[in-house]
Order: structure tokens, then C-alpha cells, then sequence
């Protein structure tokens, strides 16, 4: 059977710690030797899987313990399941991660709506405090979103009608 360290000799950098003497901070660390027992650890016991569990591609499987409270679903989810596909490297990784949780946001308050549950954003966003102690930036905040979608809906309603001249002709 072979070793731990030629199971792994495929992995580029694989074992570039286990020499004690190779160490980059070497001359100014007191090396009393613990560094190197950590490689010699008892694994934990494997958490049992019961939801969907997405985890790097760069892992062979998930870690020993992991977290289950908000499994992956909706739209949120189907952008999330897409980023995994990428490197943890990758800007394909993050973006679309980034994009899930905002999306999974209104998720959110669409499901408080469905439950019976109507949230008051203007106040758990914070806006009573920040009209209070930062008005300033909250006016900028509130034009520029106002601008933005402005911008947008003209968009969206200048193609329309671009496609309804041009199926008119």
C-alpha cells in the first residue's frame, strides 16, 4: 500500500512543508517541533448527508463538517449549483455567488409575502437611522437607484417599440 506521501506526489506543491530545515520563516521562528504534528491528526467522523450540499470542485468530496440550515433552492440555487461547476479561482466562481444572494434576498421577502409575513424593508434596511445621522448619502443613494431603473425601463420600452415599428412595417 502506498504512503501518504506518494498518494499525493501528483498534487503540484504537494509535501513543500514536511521538511522542517526548508522553511521560509525559518531564521526568525522558534521551531519547536508542534508544527509538524498537526500532520498527524485523527479525522473527524464524516457528517451525514440529508440535504444538497455543494462544495468546490477542487475537493474530492465535502468537508467532515459542514453546514445545512439554508440547503440550495430556487433560482438562487440553480445560480449557485452553476457557480460550483467553476473554480474557487475563477471570477465564474464568485460573480455568480454574488448574484445568487442578492437574488436569494427577494426570495426571501417573497416567501415572508406567501407566509403571511409583510416586511417592513424601509426599517430593516436602516433607513430611519441613516435618514437621521447620514442624509446626505442616503438622497445620493435613493437618485442614483432612481436614475438606474429610470434608465433601465427606457431601455426595456425603447427595444419594445423598436420591435413593434419594425413588425408594423
Amino acid at each position: 500500500m502506498e504512503t501518504k506521501e506518494e498518494k499525493f506526489t501528483h498534487i503540484k506543491g504537494w509535501g513543500v512543508d514536511v521538511n522542517p530545515q526548508n522553511e521560509p520563516a525559518a531564521p526568525i521562528k522558534k521551531y519547536t517541533g508542534d508544527d509538524h504534528k498537526r500532520l498527524n491528526y485523527e479525522k473527524p467522523e464524516q457528517q451525514e448527508t440529508d440535504v444538497e450540499i455543494l462544495h468546490s470542485n477542487e475537493r474530492p468530496s465535502v468537508s467532515a463538517v459542514f453546514g445545512t440550515s439554508v440547503p440550495p433552492s430556487g433560482l438562487s440555487g440553480a445560480i449557485r449549483r452553476y457557480a460550483f461547476r467553476f473554480s474557487e479561482s475563477s471570477f465564474a466562481h464568485w460573480i455568480p455567488l454574488l448574484l445568487a444572494d442578492r437574488i436569494n434576498v427577494i426570495e426571501g421577502i417573497i416567501d415572508d409575502i406567501r407566509g403571511g409575513h409583510f416586511p417592513n424593508i424601509l426599517v430593516e434596511r436602516g433607513l430611519k437611522s441613516e435618514w437621521k445621522y447620514n442624509k446626505k448619502e442616503l438622497i445620493t443613494k435613493v437618485a442614483a437607484g432612481v436614475i438606474i431603473t429610470a434608465a433601465f425601463i427606457m431601455f426595456l420600452t425603447r427595444k419594445r417599440r423598436r420591435v413593434r415599428e419594425s413588425s408594423d412595417e
